[in-house]
């Protein structure tokens, strides 16, 4: 009978069907937890995840405080040391622009284990010689390590005044001394070498080359009489003399005219190199060549 009001209703097939939806809507509910079980889970989640977050955010705020004091608590020293090596290390920085910028002065220079090793290149009238290394330690504070400056060269005193405050005078000002002395000497040399024959007797000279002594002729072959000279340097960076001393030996010349020779000869060693003044006397003998005066 049942069967055949369902078959009334619309058949089997529909009955089938109605069947299936039934039991669709079953597992459906079966599956699903209810609406407040979830919502309740999630607000589990939401609340635990939350107090993950707090309690991450007050490590970091725990971890930045003791940063903080830290730092605020830190020894003086060692806030000096990180200082000074800051300075030191600009100090090498600056001494390396100064070296290639002024490469062409005479000045090199290459780095070391310790700092520079500067080489310092003398000359004189485009004649290149002798030349001379400072091994510069590069931290605070600067000092030599190593040199091959003359000891006669005050490198003491120069560094004193200039090697703390400022690197490119300390330089320069040791290179004034040096190419100096470098030329005194070079004219002293070439005075013995190539003008012996005007020479009576040794050239005296001292370390520096600064003071100079010495009796020469104008005639070598001659009969006239010498005269001795003195020259005294008293500023080390300088290649001319800043005192001069003529005077002649003899009693049978005319005074007025020795004496126009004598004042001659000073005016050269004042204003000339020696190799030019003793050209000047080989060139023309007891006629001096004055426009070397001018």
């Amino acid at each position: 009978m049942e069967w055949a009001n369902d078959k009334s209703k619309g058949g089997v097939l529909a009955h089938l069907e109605r069947l299936e939806t039934q039991m669709s809507r079953s597992c459906k509910n079966l599956e699903d937890p209810p609406r407040e079980t979830a919502e309740s889970d999630l607000g589990t989640k939401i609340h635990k995840l939350r107090c993950l977050r707090d309690k991450l955010r007050a490590e970091v705020k725990q971890r930045q405080a003791r940063i903080k004091a830290s730092t605020a608590n830190a020894e003086p020293d060692q806030t000096l040391e990180i200082s000074e090596q800051e300075a030191v290390g600009g100090k090498e920085e600056n001494m390396k622009a100064i070296l290639q910028a002024y490469r062409f002065t005479g000045l090199s220079g290459k780095r070391t284990s310790r700092g520079v090793c500067v080489c310092i290149s003398t000359a004189f009238e485009g004649n290149l010689l002798d030349s001379y290394f400072v091994d510069l330690v590069i931290q605070k504070p600067l000092r030599i390590h190593h040199h091959s400056v003359p000891v006669f060269i005050p490198l003491e005193e120069i560094s004193a005044k200039y090697l703390q405050t400022n690197i490119q005078h300390f330089l320069f000002c040791l290179c004034e001394y040096l190419n100096a002395y470098a030329g005194r000497k070079y004219q002293a040399d070439q005075l013995q070498r190539d003008f012996a024959a005007f020479l009576a007797g040794p050239l005296q000279r001292n370390s520096l080359c600064n003071l100079l002594s010495f009796t020469y002729k104008v005639e070598p072959q001659g009969r006239s009489f010498p005269f001795c000279a003195r020259l005294l340097y008293k500023d080390l960076t300088t290649t001319l003399p800043t005192d001069v001393t003529i005077t002649y030996q003899g009693t049978d010349a005319s005074s007025t005219s020795w004496e126009e020779q004598r004042a001659s000869h000073e005016n050269l060693f004042f204003t000339k190199p020696l190799y030019q003044v003793f050209t000047s006397f080989a060139r023309n003998g007891e006629r001096l060549d004055m426009s070397l005066v001018s």
